[in-house]
């Protein structure tokens, strides 16, 4: 096929490739072209892509939704390729087409790339250009170009036109009652958004009859939607207004029919006690919470007591104590023997944190049953988690308490049949031994410590490696030294191969902590004879861990002890082994 740089014509290439690429049946091959269009636009010029490209590209806006979303995100980053901010309003004709068809992912990406593009937009090119976009998509006949701009009034609403703003926000209004659920659905959404960009006063006349339309709407995934922009237009309002203009609608949501909309409420709650105050929370918040924590449905009272400290963190210090004790420990204790899992598991996941508000002794009489029995949990998530807070507990009232209730814990996660759970476990030992201290780690956790190290499993034998290194850099080299490297050498005669693999893993995260002298007097006699290993893969990393040493220990030594050992090795029969033996040797410099 003849092109016109056939014929001589260079300037006109790139447009007569793009077309030939998007003329293709090969799908691949145009979204290949699309996304190669800012090569395209800097080979043709600033003037050039105006005129020529951009014009095209709106003419071609006919393909897989493929293409189009990635045409869309395209555009986006297309100021600077038709000569910046001053030219920026030629790409809204293609995104405003864009905007307009059915996928919703390419939808999407228009508007977003219109964000982008009216950032760059002064308020004269927002009055000619974009105002008038936003109108057309906001009054056109198909709902997808009506739920496309809804995304848009924010960014349009940068105006000192006064009759312009009155026309956006009542374009806005309409949509907020419009047929179609979906856009009604898109201007909840998009709520908060707007209302944070318009004027206060406007915000408790024009908007608030939108606002009480759509916390009203008969399809419930309007209302949640709504719950969150009631949020947004609270954090606008003084207390009084927020009393006669936002609480009526909470009131609805939190006896809502459809668990959605309660889940939406427990989920912006906290949010919402802060946008309101104090006086409100007490007055009615409170007893919301209370309610959504023993709500009908396990999703909420999932969401709701994943709120539980923060919810009472917020509340005035002179309720504070009084509201946990007398209305949400009953319900954290009735939450602890809840019927769903994820339930008790978010408790778990929050409830020790509660502590510090309880003190001491109330600690002791009301939070420590309950995490007694959540450690008790059939369901292994819900103990990690508990154990995950333990800190929070440990500063309040002691591990002298704590720890009577925490050993058979920590054995029964130690010995679970998920090797990810004793993962966990293993994970979270360094933090657990630095609150019970050296003394209880060494009478309670050691032995635990080093059965982990003969798991069956390789994850847990590795994570059992990196374990003993940070809890020497937990405890000290003196208490290595004496309680833990003794054990881990210990084991390099080990009938089990993997026992003795253990040990040379060990021994390469202990290199980088333990002194010289431990070095060369506890490690390397142990290293050295397990050189004559029956297996293979002991022995070449043997010869690994040697290197490893060499870089630390004196070159006497070296050449005493390690040399005549790494030379045995490079007579050894296996490759693999004559291969790190050589490769030690050199990186000695022997």
């Amino acid at each position: 096929m003849a092109t016109p740089m056939d014929e001589g014509d260079d300037s006109l290439y790139p447009i007569a490739v793009l077309i030939d690429e998007l003329k293709n049946d090969d799908v691949q091959l145009r979204l290949n072209s699309i996304r190669r269009l800012s090569t395209i636009g800097l080979a043709l010029g600033e003037e050039r892509t105006r005129v020529e490209l951009v014009p095209f590209l709106n003419d071609s806006i006919d393909d897989e939704d493929e293409v189009l979303q990635a045409l869309a995100e395209e555009l986006g980053n297309f100021v600077p390729l038709v000569g910046g901010p001053e030219h920026a309003h030629t790409l809204l004709a293609p995104l405003e087409s864009l905007a307009g068809v059915e996928e919703t992912a390419v939808r999407e990406k228009a508007v977003l790339s219109l964000r982008k593009i009216a950032e760059s937009l002064d308020v004269a090119q927002l009055d000619t250009h974009l105002v008038p976009l936003v109108h057309r998509l906001a009054t056109g006949d198909w709902f997808t170009s009506r739920i496309s701009a809804c995304g848009l009034f924010a960014a349009a609403y940068r105006l000192n036109n006064d009759a312009k703003k009155a026309e956006l926000r009542q374009s806005f209004a309409q949509l907020c009652i419009d047929e179609t659920p979906m856009v009604r659905r898109a201007a909840a959404a998009k709520f908060g958004e707007f209302a944070g960009v318009i004027e206060p006063a406007f915000v408790k006349t024009e908007l608030m009859t939108a606002f009480t339309a759509l916390a009203q709407d008969e399809q419930d995934s309007v209302r949640l939607l709504a719950v969150e922009g009631g949020v947004a237009i609270a954090r606008l309002l003084t207390p009084a207004e927020n009393e006669t203009l936002i609480m009526p609608s909470v009131r609805a949501a939190a006896v809502d029919k459809s668990w959605r909309v309660r889940y939406m409420l427990a989920d912006k709650l906290i949010d919402l006690q802060r946008a309101v105050g104090t006086e409100i929370t007490k007055a009615d918040l409170l007893n919301f919470f209370v309610a959504l924590l023993k709500d009908n449905e396990a999703e909420v009272r999932t969401i709701a007591s994943q709120k539980i400290p923060d919810f009472a963190n917020n509340l005035d210090e002179d309720v504070r104590l009084n509201a946990v004790l007398t209305l949400m420990m009953p319900c954290v204790k009735e939450l602890s023997n809840d019927n769903s899992q994820h339930v008790r598991s978010a408790l778990a996941s929050v409830v020790m944190l509660l502590a510090p508000i309880l003190g001491r002794d109330h600690t002791v009489e009301h939070l420590l049953p309950v995490f007694l029995q959540l450690l008790k949990d059939e369901f292994p998530e819900v103990r990690l988690n508990i154990i995950s807070k333990l800190d929070c507990v440990n500063r309040v009232i002691g591990i002298d308490m704590l720890s009577q209730s925490l050993l058979p814990a920590i054995v029964d996660l130690a010995e679970d049949r998920q090797w990810r759970v004793r993962l966990a476990i293993i994970e979270y030992i360094p933090l657990l031994a630095s609150q019970l201290g050296v003394e209880f780690f060494d009478e309670k956790l050691s032995n635990l410590c080093m059965t982990w190290l003969g798991d069956c499993v390789f994850s847990i034998r590795e994570a059992a490696t990196l374990n003993i290194k940070k809890l020497v850099d937990t405890f000290g080299l003196d208490w290595a030294r004496s309680s833990i490297i003794p054990k881990v050498l210990s084991m390099y005669r080990h009938p089990n191969y993997l026992y003795r693999m253990t040990t040379l893993f060990a021994v390469n995260l202990l290199i980088d902590v333990v002194d010289v002298d431990s070095l060369t007097h506890m490690i390397l006699p142990v290293v050295l004879p397990m050189a004559k290993d029956t297996v293979p893969n002991v022995r070449f990393n043997v010869a690994k861990t040697l290197e490893k040493i060499a870089m630390r220990i004196s070159k006497d030594v070296i050449e005493t002890h390690m040399k005549p050992v790494l030379q045995s090795l490079q007579e050894d029969g296996d490759g693999d082994v004559k291969y790190f033996a050589t490769h030690a040797l050199e990186a000695a410099g022997v």
